[in-house]
């Protein structure tokens, strides 16, 4: 560190010696050496036009010097404090201004927004990683006659002091912070600057940090910890990809058991359906059939015995119980109480077969419920 703070010393040195050069010819100004161009030409041509020309010529260039170095044009956005046989007398605003010549010396302070270079700074954080950091301050002189009277050269003044505090900020945070909290950074180091440099008439308006960089080693690390991070993260979302395919795929295995039981069943509800109307079918047709026979053998036997001479008629009781049942169908003629049976509700005389069977159950009614 002492050999830093030597280098820094000679920059110092370097820079004031360069400053005092500036002003020094800055004092000087191209009509002053026009006027000593003047000057010596005439003493050189006094012989033959003579002395007095010589001596009006000094007096004519005394007089122009003397009006040109009394008066100091300051520009809109400058301020300028002035020293009179090196006592300090006010500011000079901006345009035409009169000072006594020769023995004023002016010094000019800009109050636009400026900006102060912080060079790259190697600190090391409180978790012990080692960093380089740089960062940008803008500043704006509020106060011209404080900047010139309290501080020589309040830009450097600010830098290094930006640099001190940039470090300081590094070594309280953790490397993560200094990676990923750049606002608190810069509101630390602004807060720094400005308790300071507002003694200066300065005023410091923001700081950005502009990198922060850790040694290789850490990077190297950091780099390793993403990848791992990367692969854990991938590892995760290929495992929960390979539960949510097998939770589907036996949601559907699921399903489609489901649809086929239920298609089992629906078919076999429909067959038995169907297996009990044909029966009911045949029982019927059958039953039809053999009272049918019955009737046709009755009105044989009632033709064969009218055909006779007989006049006694024997008649079966099966076939008057026939006719009382279906009396209605001949005559409307027997009541079902006369009968001594119950009417049935199918008209066996007009039976017709192809008629009769019908779909017990419309199937195409049958809807599958599917989850």
């Amino acid at each position: 560190m002492s050999g830093d703070d030597d280098s820094m010393r000679r920059d110092d040195s370097m820079r004031r010696f360069f400053r005092t050069l500036g002003r020094a010819s800055a004092r000087i100004r191209p009509w002053h050496a026009l006027v000593a161009s003047v000057v010596a030409l005439t003493a050189a041509f006094a012989p033959a036009y003579g002395w007095t020309y010589l001596l009006g010529v000094l007096v004519v260039a005394a007089v122009l010097v003397v009006a040109v170095e009394s008066v100091e044009i300051v520009q809109a956005y400058e301020r300028r404090p002035y020293t009179v046989l090196g006592a300090y007398k006010g500011i000079l605003g901006p345009g035409i201004n009169v000072v006594p010549p020769f023995v004023t010396e002016t010094h000019a302070f800009d109050t636009r927004t400026q900006t102060a270079e912080v060079p790259t700074q190697e600190a090391i954080t409180r978790d012990n990683s080692p960093v380089r950091a740089s960062a940008v301050v803008y500043l704006s002189v509020v106060d011209a006659e404080r900047a010139f009277l309290e501080i020589d050269g309040y830009r450097d003044a600010v830098a290094y002091l930006a640099q001190t505090s940039l470090r300081a900020v590094i070594g309280d945070m953790e490397l993560d912070d200094t990676l990923s909290e750049r606002g608190t950074m810069n509101d630390r180091i602004h807060d720094e600057l400005d308790e300071t440099v507002a003694a200066w008439g300065v005023d410091v308006e923001g700081v950005e940090v502009k990198s922060v960089m850790p040694s290789d080693g850490v990077v190297h690390a950091m780099e390793r910890q993403s990848a791992a991070e990367r692969h854990r993260r991938a590892a995760i979302l290929e495992a929960k990809g390979t539960r949510g395919a097998s939770i589907e795929r036996a949601l559907g295995e699921r399903r489609a058991a489901v649809l086929r039981a239920e298609g089992r069943k629906r078919a076999t509800i429909l067959e038995a359906q169907g297996d009990a109307a044909a029966t009911v079918l045949r029982a019927r047709a059958a039953e039809s059939m053999g009272e049918r026979a019955v009737i046709d053998r009755g009105f044989d036997a009632l033709e064969r015995v009218g055909r006779g001479a007989a006049t006694t008629y024997v008649v079966p009781q099966e076939l008057t119980s026939l006719v009382g049942r279906y009396g209605h169908h001949l005559g409307g003629g027997v009541s079902g109480d006369e009968s001594g049976l119950d009417p049935n509700d199918i008209d066996l005389v007009e039976l017709d077969l192809a008629n009769v069977i019908e779909t017990p159950v419309d199937a195409d009614a049958v809807e599958i419920e599917v989850e």
